[in-house]
């Protein structure tokens, strides 16, 4: 029994339609019925990276910021006494008291030529002394005590002529000192080079000046001067080579200050 032929026609339709179907595809693209787009990995704005992809290792591995140091303070000043320091102070010559009645101290120079390094050791320590009776928050006429507190230093003097020193110096035969100390040690030369304290005194004169804003009783004359080997009425003292290094360092542009107490208050 023979089979009916099919038409040619037909035989050809299905070879024909994979062709077309694939230049169909080819001219429309993958947009219709093909699924989403794939996203480049790492493409900003294009979604987040996966966690196999460059990028993401990239993150995990980089290493978090590190925060910039905190600008040096001075040691063993509490937050009151370097409240106190001016901001445009750029050199400060602390003084330390042993305790609150003693006359002896310690006396260091720092400076912070650049504020983001902050303070700095200059020079010291040196050797110094301060008031009979030791320190005062308020100090009055006759009471053989030091002032606590942070002044300002703009004017030196003394019976020698100027070392080279930065602040304004005033060499006057007015300086000359004699008579002994409280253990009988020769006062001779103490005041050969001084630097004024600016406690109750006008800034801009010559420490011989005794103009006293807070009124005589208040005391004043109040200076870092050549040390005679004892306590003193109220002044700092350091030898006399340290007080030629001071004069030739502390310098006005740097606007500098004395900071200077017992060191229980100092750090307070």
């Amino acid at each position: 029994m023979s089979l009916p032929r099919r038409p040619p026609a037909l035989l050809a339709a299905p070879l024909l339609a994979a062709p077309l179907l694939a230049l169909a595809l080819l001219l429309t693209g993958c947009s219709s019925g093909a699924g989403p787009e794939k996203t480049p990995v790492g493409v900003p704005g294009q979604g987040a990276a996966g966690p196999q992809s460059d990028a993401a290792s990239a993150l995990r591995s980089s290493p978090s910021p590190v925060p910039a140091p905190s600008p040096a303070e001075i040691p063993d000043l509490g937050p009151e006494t370097l409240a106190q320091i001016p901001a445009e102070a750029r050199q400060a010559f602390v003084v330390t008291g042993e305790e609150a009645d003693s006359y002896r101290s310690s006396a260091v120079l720092y400076s912070r030529a650049d504020p983001v390094q902050g303070w700095e050791p200059v020079a010291g320590p040196w050797q110094a002394h301060n008031g009979m009776e030791g320190w005062t928050d308020h100090h009055v006429a006759g009471d053989r005590r030091s002032p606590r507190g942070v002044y300002t230093l703009t004017d030196a003097g003394g019976r020698l002529p100027d070392p080279g020193a930065l602040l304004p110096y005033d060499e006057h035969p007015r300086f000359a000192v004699d008579g002994e100390g409280f253990f009988g040690e020769p006062l001779e030369g103490s005041f050969d080079y001084v630097v004024a304290i600016n406690y109750n005194r006008e800034e801009g004169v010559s420490p011989l000046n005794r103009t006293r804003p807070l009124g005589l009783e208040r005391g004043g004359g109040i200076w870092i001067h050549v040390d005679h080997d004892g306590p003193t009425q109220g002044c700092v003292s350091v030898p006399e080579e340290r007080m030629e290094e001071l004069l030739r360092t502390l310098d006005p542009e740097m606007n500098p200050v004395i900071v200077m107490g017992d060191a229980e208050s100092l750090r307070r």
